[in-house]
Parts: C-alpha cells; sequence; structure tokens
C-alpha cells in the first residue's frame, strides 16, 4: 500500500497524540517477541480484558497468534507505532473463521498509552474490509459484561448485542456487507 510502509492493510496514520506514524499490518513469523513484548507491557486490566481472565504464558500466546495467521481464515492485525525509524506494537486484533458458525471472531487490544485515540477503531474497520476480501459475512465477540471500554467501541462500530451472553458476558455480532 505505501513505499514507507509496504505491509500496511491500510492507509498509515498519523495519530495527532503521539510524534509518529501508525502502521496497520499483518503480523509476521518474525513479530513473535515484539507482540510478546506488548502483550506483557499491557496493564493487568489490559491483558485481563483482552484474555477475558488472567494469562501467564504470553510468549506462547504471541507465538499462537502469528502461528494461525496467514490462512485463508485466520490473521492477525498489528498496529505498530513507527517513531525515528524503528517499530514498536501499541495494538492487535485476531481474527479467525469459524466454518461451522459461518461467522468469524476476533480478539482487540491496543496500548494502555493508546486507548482512546481512535485505533481500536482503525484496527476493527482494517479487521472487517480484510473478512469482507475473504467473503466473511458476519463477525463475532465475546466480551465481558464490565468491559464497557470493549461495548463502546463495538456498539459504535456497528455491533450489537446477540442476547447469546450469558450473566458475565456479552455476544457481539455484525454482519458485514461488500
Amino acid at each position: 500500500m505505501s513505499q514507507l510502509f509496504p505491509g500496511a492493510v491500510v492507509e498509515p496514520v498519523e495519530l495527532a497524540e503521539t510524534k509518529g506514524m501508525v502502521c496497520i499490518r499483518t503480523a509476521s513469523e518474525s513479530d513473535v517477541e515484539s507482540l510478546s513484548v506488548y502483550f506483557t507491557g499491557l496493564s493487568t486490566t489490559s491483558r485481563s480484558k483482552r484474555f477475558m481472565g488472567a494469562r501467564t504464558d504470553l510468549s506462547v500466546v504471541a507465538a499462537e497468534c502469528v502461528a494461525k495467521s496467514g490462512g485463508r481464515d485466520h490473521f492477525t492485525l498489528l498496529a505498530e507505532l513507527r517513531e525515528e525509524g524503528r517499530g514498536r506494537i501499541i495494538g492487535e486484533t485476531l481474527y479467525a473463521y469459524d466454518a461451522m458458525a459461518r461467522h468469524g471472531e476476533f480478539a482487540i487490544s491496543v496500548a494502555d498509552a493508546f486507548q482512546r485515540m481512535g485505533l481500536g477503531f482503525q484496527m476493527m474497520t482494517a479487521m472487517e474490509t480484510r473478512a469482507v476480501d475473504l467473503g466473511h459475512e458476519m463477525i463475532a465477540a465475546e466480551t465481558a459484561r464490565t468491559n464497557a471500554e470493549m461495548r463502546g467501541l463495538a456498539k459504535k462500530a456497528g455491533f450489537r448485542d446477540t442476547g447469546l451472553g450469558d450473566w458475565q458476558s456479552v455476544h457481539l455480532a455484525k454482519r458485514l456487507s461488500r
């Protein structure tokens, strides 16, 4: 898409609050260590919201995110901040298509210092565009009822509560269109 950011899946943007360009790109095997560092750098609250509970095996999680990426029905997108020629992961979203259920599911996180700047919405939009390009028609996610931030972001992105959640979780879905 861009000569400066050859792996970008959307045009790189400059967030008003940052001093660098943000590129949303597909993860590769070379990103495992950086993704592990990113997960470790999330606050305990952000990690718990992303994984819907406590996780200590973050290097394994990072390796799984990247290993599943690249297939037709699985991908991981990374938001990378480029400052002074160096990149740092500041957000990620994992997408997996369930052929039996006929919908994609996703998980997303944004580094604490970059939350509430529109990056999560940009990442969701890039993920949805990729899912549509793959021919997928529905996307869903589950989040804790207490995760007001994710519920608000999902509502802003056009997701609706399906009523399929339980007393602890909310199931969100959105029909995709070309």
